[in-house]
């Protein structure tokens, strides 16, 4: 299980440290089923940011994202992995920070494609990434690419009981 190896409380109430098994717990059983937005953050290779809505999903302990091979947001990765990761769960606000890894094994795929169908979204494995009936209009032509993310700290701030805010580091 991918545990912090450090929690920080950010908290300027006196209001105790948010446990990661909150915003952890939050990520499983909302995602695929909730209506939720995940903003990605990259890197262009001139140093300017980039950003995008992505259909992300938690399996098995870790965040997965799709992206079209030809997108801005796929080459800005293969040049430089390290990106952000951003959405607003139920009660909870959440920053993920760490390297996006393309993820190609076919058992992954399998798994994850089954997670992302229990969701609605149809997808099927081929040629090394995802096919399905219907994606994002800017995400260009099939297969797409999937990514996990190697996380390397989280930043949450509570908006539901209890409240507090924390960041959590982990180590690689």
């Amino acid at each position: 299980m991918n545990e912090p190896t450090k929690t920080k409380n950010l908290d300027r109430n006196g209001l105790p440290a948010l446990p990661w098994s909150r915003a952890r717990d939050l990520l499983a059983t909302q995602t695929p089923k909730e209506n939720l937005t995940f903003f990605v953050g990259t890197v262009r290779p001139d140093g300017r940011p980039h950003a995008a809505g992505v259909g992300a999903i938690w399996v098995d302990d870790a965040l997965y994202f799709v992206s079209g091979p030809g997108t801005r947001r796929a080459r800005n990765l293969a040049a430089n992995p390290a990106c952000s990761v951003s959405v607003r769960l139920n009660g909870l606000d959440l920053t993920l920070e760490g390297e996006a890894e393309h993820v190609a094994d076919p058992a992954t795929l399998d798994r994850v494609a089954a997670v992302y169908r229990e969701g609605g979204w149809p997808a099927t494995v081929e040629s090394g990434g995802f096919t399905a009936p219907f994606m994002a209009p800017s995400a260009g032509p099939a297969p797409w690419f999937l990514y996990r993310l190697r996380l390397t700290r989280a930043i949450g701030v509570a908006g539901a009981e209890p409240h507090g805010a924390s960041r959590w580091d982990f180590s690689r």
